[in-house]
């Protein structure tokens, strides 16, 4: 008894004197723990939409395309160096048994025609050279990119369209379900509603692959894990047409190919100034001390010039293969000039032809495909029509969708097009 009421005055203690008189469950209180989200809501809740200027900014900064071109820039860099370092002198030590029995010589090698300076103007214009190709690799990843955000930006909304037509779909069964218990409508229109359903589940879940397989591509010009979520902004803004005299004008001051052209062009004429420069003998001036020519004397000098003599090799030959390379650099680079013009007018002429279409899907087309799909619902609810003219209604509303969806993305690779051949932005992106 002792041992009961020890235990009974604990209870008293701890847990209130009510509660132990009551005969309750003695639990002891757990204190209140704050429960936090997950960590993948977490992050999930501090995911923004990635635009397309944060995916542009981003693959500047890690890209590894551009990454690995950028440190072509320290090798041009280091070959500049090497270009302006200078002949080293020679020293040669004789002894002989005539007299001067020793000689000590000191040659010093000059270049002559400016030699070193023109080696210099061929590295400096080597750099400007690798910072216009950087400029093209940039370019070149900027419209992979833009091809890859828009690439997703279909897939996205292609499935966010089915998703939506399989609510549309399952609205359809359900009414034909009730129809059908109703009385007013056979058994076939409930399996009619069912394929139907079935076919876009299908259809959706086809596009969820895609828009996995389009968020890893994007993923991976951009640096990112290739499972990595990034959501992106799946609206489109259109902007005014470029008018073609403007995007031939931009190509022809910013384009980043024809730029690279113009640099190398400016690095081989100042490989052909260094040609000709090969042109000019050197001198190697020597001086020489000489000892132990006794009974005359006993430390003596001489000096003297040296000159190689331009009678078999005159590198002439290297000039003319300096001067053909320029010929054949200015003749791709007009050629290039004239590609870039004809994609220029096409890209411009798509483009504008594109934003017509996709502004007559968005501001005609769509509006009246979804007050048809209102009205096949009701009146297939009411029992005016049967289940094939309302699933018929229903494909033919998805499928303009689909077309409205696909000329979007048409409108966009059109401009991507435009973009990559003016070398400028023209527009924004979604």
């Amino acid at each position: 008894m002792r041992l009961a009421q020890v235990i009974w005055l604990i209870a008293t203690i701890v847990f209130g004197p009510a509660v132990v008189a009551s005969g309750q469950t003695l639990v002891a209180p757990t204190p209140a723990v704050e429960v936090s989200p997950p960590p993948e809501q977490t992050r999930a809740a501090q995911i923004v939409p990635l635009t397309y200027e944060a995916a542009l900014q981003r693959a500047m900064a890690v890209n590894p395309t551009i990454v690995a071109a950028r440190l072509r820039r320290s090798i041009s860099v280091a070959s500049r160096r090497v270009a302006a370092e200078r002949l080293n002198p020679e020293v040669r030590a004789e002894l002989a048994r005539e007299t001067p029995k020793e000689g000590y010589t000191v040659a010093l090698p000059w270049e002559l025609g400016g030699k070193r300076a023109r080696r210099i103007a061929v590295s400096d214009a080597a750099i400007a050279t690798s910072e216009a190709e950087l400029n093209q690799t940039i370019a070149q990843v900027q419209s992979e990119v833009r091809h890859a955000y828009i690439a997703r930006f279909l897939a996205e909304n292609r499935q966010m369209l089915l998703d939506e037509v399989q609510g549309l779909a399952a609205r359809a069964r359900d009414a034909a379900q009730a129809r059908f218990e109703a009385g007013d409508a056979p058994r076939l229109e409930v399996v009619q509603a069912q394929l139907a359903l079935a076919d876009v589940q299908n259809q959706a879940e086809g596009a969820r692959g895609l828009v996995a397989g389009g968020r890893a591509a994007l993923n991976a010009l951009l640096g990112y894990p290739l499972d990595a979520p990034t959501p992106i902004v799946t609206t489109i803004d259109v902007g005014p047409a470029l008018a073609v005299d403007a995007a031939l004008a931009r190509a022809r001051r910013g384009n980043a190919e024809l730029m690279t052209f113009d640099r190398r062009l400016a690095e081989q004429r100042a490989r052909v100034r260094l040609a000709q420069a090969l042109r000019t003998p050197d001198l190697t001036t020597e001086g020489t001390l000489t000892r132990r020519a006794e009974p005359e004397f006993d430390t003596g000098w001489r000096a003297g010039v040296a000159m190689i003599l331009p009678v078999f090799t005159t590198h002439r030959a290297a000039v003319r293969v300096e001067e053909a390379t320029l010929a054949q650099l200015t003749g791709e680079r007009e050629a290039a000039l004239a590609r870039i013009s004809g994609e220029v007018v096409s890209a411009a002429a798509i483009a504008d032809a594109q934003r017509q279409q996709y502004l007559r899907y968005r501001d005609n087309i769509i509006p009246q495909a979804a007050e048809v799909e209102r009205m096949a619902e009701d009146s297939y609810r009411l029992g005016q029509t049967g289940i094939a003219a309302y699933l018929q209604a229903l494909q033919s509303a998805r499928d303009v969708r689909l077309r409205a969806i696909q000329s979007a993305a048409d409108l966009q690779n059109a401009l991507a097009d435009l973009e990559r051949a003016v070398g400028t932005p023209v527009t924004t992106v979604p």
